[in-house]
């Protein structure tokens, strides 16, 4: 039986193994997308628990940034930037649910692709920023376009880096609020965080009726804390199948791997993130797996594990999490 099968969303989820119905979201079929997060969008799609979405996504500069002559600061309009598909709505589903996304694939699109890696006038974790604010001149604004397909990013003649491909914003859309889709938070959001990858299960609160799902911002690969600001964007065609799990009132995204599970937070700063995801999987381990809460807070002292997502936008990412081998109910 493979990991998916006692998978969170397999063995709690409303779709029980029924036959998947796939829908295709294409850019003709998604039309005008995205650059807030909220529930006053016009659905593109409905699915059941269970069906599959090949998505079209764009790459986060919406397909502006075509050479390395184009200049973020020239080409585009902040902050219509990290556009999104949706939002997808899920039958059944409620506040007080959980959306279940299984990233089974992600391929690069297009003829000849290519990813895109920036630096941009004051975006960066190294840079002066509005909530950094520096008496002192801008990083150099520079373009790098990148080769790209399923056997590498083509970095340099001297360096291939792995295709190692995740989505970078994925979210179920606040209860009121409409926030844009650079800012993570609890709703999910701009996490960037490297394992929401193919073979990963995202598991979001649902807050409005329906959930409605948004999906984008793909990246061929990138380092813990996306540190210059961007990763190597591209477009992808990215297929993910969606579930739904009844009655599981949770208040940040999690995530779960063949090997792990994990909370993710999302604050500033990057130590109030820490604090919230680390918190969220002590809960998690209490009310799921049996744990002592205190017994919870000193093992994870000596086994916890934190990944940096995004260490660049409104608000920082960090998913702390813990391997499988040590939830074994008694």
């Amino acid at each position: 039986m493979s990991w998916l099968n006692a998978s969170i969303m397999r063995t709690r989820g409303v779709a029980q193994g029924r036959t998947a119905i796939t829908h295709a979201l294409t850019e003709a079929v998604q039309g005008k997308f995205h650059y807030t997060i909220g529930p006053y969008t016009d659905p593109v799609l409905t699915v059941k628990p269970g069906d599959r979405v090949v998505v079209e996504t764009r790459d986060a500069f919406d397909g502006k940034v075509k050479t390395a002559q184009d200049l973020p600061s020239k080409v585009l309009t902040m902050p219509f930037v990290n556009p999104q598909n949706g939002p997808i709505m899920v039958e059944g589903a409620q506040p007080g649910d959980v959306i279940a996304v299984y990233i089974e694939s992600m391929l690069p699109r297009g003829p000849n692709p290519r990813g895109t890696c920036c630096m941009i006038p004051q975006f960066g974790a190294l840079s002066g920023t509005s909530f950094t604010a520096l008496l002192a001149e801008s990083l150099p604004e520079i373009v790098r376009k990148i080769d790209v397909d399923e056997d590498g990013v083509y970095w340099s003649p001297r360096v291939t880096l792995p295709y190692k491909p995740h989505i970078g914003t994925l979210s179920c859309s606040p209860q009121i609020d409409s926030i844009n889709s650079l800012t993570p938070d609890s709703h999910g959001g701009n996490m960037d965080l490297p394992d929401m990858g193919p073979g990963s299960i995202a598991y979001l609160p649902v807050r409005s009726e329906g959930g409605r799902v948004f999906i984008g911002d793909a990246h061929a690969c990138q380092g813990d804390g996306e540190v210059c600001g961007t990763a190597v964007e591209y477009a992808s065609v990215t297929t993910i199948q969606i579930d739904l799990i009844k009655n599981w009132a949770i208040e940040w995204p999690r995530l779960e791997t063949e090997q792990m599970i994990m909370s993710i937070g999302s604050a500033r700063p990057l130590e109030d993130a820490t604090r919230i995801a680390y918190k969220d999987l002590i809960l998690w381990m209490e009310q799921d797996y049996a744990y002592n809460r205190w017994d919870a807070y000193m093992m994870l002292s000596q086994c916890g594990k934190v990944r940096l997502g995004n260490f660049v936008d409104p608000k920082y990412t960090v998913g702390a999490g813990i391997t499988k081998n040590y939830l074994a109910l008694p």
